[in-house]
Order: structure tokens, then sequence, then C-alpha cells
């Protein structure tokens, strides 16, 4: 099991921890690091949690430089592989970044500096143009990944050192410092295999006293759910609805979700009902 984060925890400062989650779909996963080698030129590590791939993605992790593997045997779900990530990271910050991405010129650089700027903030979310939330650019001009790169640095120089609180980020890239899984804990792997808990995640660091903001300055493309279409699940089907009342059930929910209203209901956060340890409860 993952562990929490302690003192002992390898700890290199200014270094950015990239959590990468994998099942299969190794082209993406390609695709994603050849972006994340192009494209990010601060100090960074890459820790990949394999969930039981059954191609050749093992094999290729195993060639990326600057990085860590951690290879489950099994699929154990978003929420334990980032905890497990999380655990080993030696970064003082932590990115977790979905496989079926691909970043673009300046995404880290803003996206720390949010962060750095602003002790407010607990996580920073970029722009996307596949994502269910404020963070969304529709429609988006492009339809090449070639023509993607051209937009993003045009819309990232527009935008520069522009953006705006959130009331939730989603889970395909959030960046956040080291100090907030000290204070809040990891994901919540109750909500197995994905789905939530990205939510809880936002509303624990919100409980904490902490912001969600958006970065207009950074753009990344999101394929969009490649690994449960590439494993043939259906994560709008059973799993988001048997998800979604859990997270119900924990929250204490009964007509509608407002996130705010449990913030406010919730805070301060408490350590014996909020937090989550990386190992899960």
């Amino acid at each position: 099991m993952p562990s929490d984060l302690t003192a002992d925890t390898p700890f290199i400062s200014g270094m950015t921890s990239i959590i990468i989650l994998t099942r299969n779909a190794m082209e993406y996963t390609k695709q994603c690091m050849d972006s994340i080698m192009k494209h990010t030129h601060e100090s960074y590590e890459v820790v990949f949690i394999d969930n039981g791939s059954t191609d050749e993605t093992v094999s290729y992790l195993q060639t990326i430089p600057n990085s860590r593997l951690i290879a489950n045997s099994e699929n154990r779900g978003f929420a334990f592989g980032c905890n497990q990530g999380m655990a080993v990271a030696r970064g003082e910050y932590m990115v977790l970044l979905n496989n079926d991405t691909v970043v673009t010129k300046g995404w880290l650089t803003h996206l720390l500096g949010w962060l750095q700027r602003d002790e407010s903030i607990g996580i920073v979310g970029p722009r996307s143009n596949f994502v269910f939330s404020a963070q969304q650019i529709h429609p988006v001009p492009y339809q090449t990944m070639e023509e993607m790169a051209q937009f993003a640095e045009l819309y990232m120089t527009k935008f520069e050192g522009s953006g705006f609180e959130a009331e939730r980020l989603v889970g395909f890239c959030m960046a956040f410092h080291r100090s907030l899984v000290e204070t809040i804990g990891g994901l919540d792997d109750r909500f197995f295999p994905g789905c939530y808990e990205d939510d809880d995640f936002c509303l624990r660091t919100q409980i904490s006293g902490k912001k969600l903001w958006i970065a207009s300055d950074s753009f990344i493309h999101h394929h969009g759910h490649i690994s449960f279409h590439a494993n043939k699940e259906d994560i709008f089907g059973s799993v988001m609805r048997e998800n979604g009342v859990k997270f119900w059930i924990k929250w204490g929910l009964t007509d509608r979700y407002v996130g705010s209203e449990i913030v406010q209901r919730e805070a301060p956060f408490r350590k014996d009902r909020h937090y989550v340890p990386l190992g899960g409860k």
C-alpha cells in the first residue's frame, strides 16, 4: 500500500513530479511523453503507475529518462494509482496528468507560476478542448496536432498572466504543491476505477482554505477517456452512476450538488473527517 508523505520522503526543491497512470493505449502515452520532453524545461521527474497493461506499455515506460515506474499486476484504479505516485514523488510540486493528453509550449511554466505567485491557490488546472467545466474552450479551430500547437501558442500569448477562480477542476491535469497532499491527503480510492475522485479532492482542497484556479495561459490538448475506451470500460454507465451515489453519500447530499455549500458546511478542515491517507481509508 502507498504510504503518506513524511519527513523521510525524498524531496528535491524546485522539481516537479509529473504523475501519469497508464493501462494499455501505448501510442497515446508515447504522444504524451514526446510532448512533455519537448515542452518541459523545468526540473522534473515522471512517475509512471501502470495498472496492469497487457500491451507493450511497460516495456516502453522503462525506456523513458528521468522516470520511475510502479507496475501493478492489475487495475488498482485512478485514485489508488495516483496515491502510489504521490507517495514516492520527490518534487516540490506535483502534477497529475492523464496519459491521453498533449502538452504545449509553456504549459508547466504557467501552471507553476500561479502556485508560486499566489499562496491561496491550492490546485491549478489548464484550459483544454475536452473537459466538462469552465476549463473548456469550445469549439477549437484546429484539426491536427500541428495546428493545435500553433493555436495553443497564440492562445497562451493572448492570455498571458490571465486566470480565474473555479468552482471545480477536472482531474485530467491538476498541479499543486506537495504541502497540499501533506495537509489533505490523497485521492479517495472508494471511487474505483475513476470518476468523482477529482471532485472530492477539489472539495477537500477548498475546505482546507485553498482555492481552485484555472490558468488561461496554459493549454493542453485532451483526447479524452482513451484508457477507458481502450479497455472497453463503460465510464459513463454504471461506473459514473455508482461513484455518483458514493459521492453523494460521503458528503451528505440529498437533492443537489453545490460545492460552495458543502465547503461552507464542512469548514474548517478536520483531519479526522476530511484527510484521506495515501494508503486509503
